[in-house]
């Protein structure tokens, strides 16, 4: 992939735009490549230029990237003034539970409804997710779905007003847990270690929640990048982004390795020799 501009919005040409509907409900996807289907849902404050060139990276990994815009202005480099306003539109929508512990946010019944459309237009053993910041725990939620087989959470941000909270009920965990345990599956997450948003302790949760089929990792402060887009300069004071704002595109990065552990992760669990031996 070339090297591409992080401070000037993307057109994101090359990706095919839909409008898909589904429960009544239309959103647009970015859709790239082929093979298995990689779900990619966008951290705060929308498809940035660092969230469409992790999804790029999965696409020629040899996947089929769907990247639904949730919030925000596809493809721009947000301001820090309206990344701000996205944030707050974000935080009282009916889709969202920002602040709500034990709650699932009510979007994660559509993004399940699209894994199994792009399980049927893709095929495979079934659809990996990744959610990032604000939609970290969606991937998680997203388990509850049959056709998920590969769930990533990087920096799971909800619920905001609780650094020990998870946003999935209890049911739902307990459910999840019990999917991981009976298909042999396990759920990777990232957070860095000064991380104010995503703390230890919402990784100790998870943990107590989901044994050992949950694999936290956790990056020293020190792999994050220095230079970030207005919004993350003003907003986010500490290392955060582990696969977009706050990579460090440079081999031997420990934000690089992470980057290819998810990658690979995607590829053990949905290639097809997977789907021959279940």
């Amino acid at each position: 992939m070339t090297q591409q501009n992080m401070s000037a919005d993307d057109a994101l040409s090359d990706f095919t735009i839909r409008e898909i509907t589904l429960e009544n409900v239309t959103k647009r996807v970015y859709i790239a490549g082929s093979g298995p289907a990689v779900i990619v849902m966008t951290e705060m404050p929308g498809i940035s230029p660092h969230v469409a060139r992790f999804s790029r990276w999965v696409r020629d990994a040899g996947f089929a990237v769907y990247m639904p815009s949730l919030f925000g202005r596809d493809g721009v480099v947000a301001t820090a003034d309206e990344g701000a306003a996205i944030f707050r539109k974000a935080c009282v929508s009916a889709e969202f539970r920002a602040f709500a512990a034990a709650e699932s946010s009510p979007v994660t019944s559509w993004l399940r409804a699209l894994a199994r459309l792009a399980l049927d237009e893709c095929g495979g053993p079934g659809v990996g997710a990744i959610g990032m910041c604000f939609t970290g725990n969606f991937a998680l939620s997203m388990m509850l779905e049959p056709a998920v087989l590969a769930p990533v959470l990087s920096q799971p941000t909800l619920p905001m007003d609780n650094p020990a909270g998870l946003e999935s009920p209890p049911d739902e965990l307990a459910a999840v847990r019990n999917r991981l345990e009976k298909d042999d599956l396990t759920v990777l997450a990232y957070r860095f270690a000064g991380d104010t948003f995503c703390r230890a302790q919402r990784f100790a949760a998870y943990q107590e929640a989901l044994g050992d089929r949950f694999v936290g990792r956790v990056l020293p402060d020190h792999a994050a990048n220095p230079e970030t887009a207005p919004f993350f300069s003003v907003h986010v004071a500490s290392p955060h982004s582990v696969v977009t704002a706050h990579l460090i595109d440079e081999a031997g990065q420990p934000t690089i390795a992470a980057r290819d552990e998810i990658l690979a992760f995607f590829q053990h669990r949905l290639s097809p020799e997977t789907e021959t031996r279940s």
